[in-house]
């Protein structure tokens, strides 16, 4: 009764076919979040140089406060410039994001082989249904608190690498010496993983509701599809909050 007996049945139905959904929606946010490396460009004139370009490599975690400009030249602009970090740490909301689309990855898997090789056990084991409820409830959560936390990160990162920066380099305003933003790379692919969130959450929740109805209890339903509703609302309101004309990169 508990052996191995693969049947693809669930992965048509939609509890299954959510749960794929999931699994994509993971490998899609640690895959363009964790993997992207970009760079801020200035071009700075001094007393020796002309135009040089100095560049700010940063890369996830974006410790941007551990990256620090190159030089424009070994006499460092006749003494003139100091060593220029980017400003922020935004590592703690970016790895908790990532960490948190990680382990929804391997909880997927985790379901998808049970959904597939052990339905006789998941369909007879009210342990089963109720464990999975509970799990997707508090992924779904936690899917709100570092999606939000992560779109607050991502405008100020752009901020942090924008032209806003050059007014607050001390050596910029050195006798003889001038910066100009140069250029700062697309972060596009990070754009894309706060949009994600309304996909996220419209499959999250309609899996801990077919996990409900299997446990035919209607009234918590229509509860958790409420909280959906108010969880929902308030990342569309955050997501507002967030988006400011300030921010330069794409």
């Amino acid at each position: 009764m508990f052996g191995l007996q693969v049947d693809c049945g669930l992965l048509l139905e939609p509890l299954g076919f959510i749960k794929v959904l999931e699994w994509i929606f993971s490998i899609f946010v640690f895959s363009t979040c964790g993997g992207f490396h970009g760079e801020t460009t200035l071009l700075v004139t001094c007393k020796g140089v002309v135009n040089k370009t100095v560049t700010a490599v940063f890369a996830y975690p974006f410790r941007l406060n551990t990256v620090r400009f190159s030089a424009p030249d070994s006499n460092h602009c006749g003494g003139t410039w100091t060593d220029i970090y980017l400003v922020g740490n935004f590592s703690s909301s970016a790895q908790f994001f990532v960490t948190l689309a990680a382990l929804a990855f391997l909880y997927c898997i985790a379901a998808l082989v049970v959904y597939v090789g052990y339905k006789h056990v998941y369909q007879h084991n009210s342990k089963f249904p109720l464990t999975d409820l509970v799990v997707t409830i508090i992924t779904t959560f936690l899917w709100l608190v570092s999606t939000s936390a992560w779109a607050k990160a991502l405008a100020d990162i752009k901020i942090s690498t924008g032209a806003g920066i050059i007014p607050l380099i001390d050596s910029c305003k050195a006798p003889e010496t001038t910066c100009h933003f140069g250029s700062v790379t697309s972060m596009r692919s990070l754009n894309v993983s706060v949009p994600t969130t309304p996909l996220k959450f419209l499959s999250y929740p309609n899996s801990s509701l077919i996990a409900v109805k299997r446990k035919q209890c209607a009234s918590c339903s229509v509860f958790w599809y409420l909280v959906y509703l108010i969880w929902f609302c308030g990342e569309e309101i955050s997501g507002l909050c967030t988006r400011t004309p300030t921010c330069t990169a794409d």
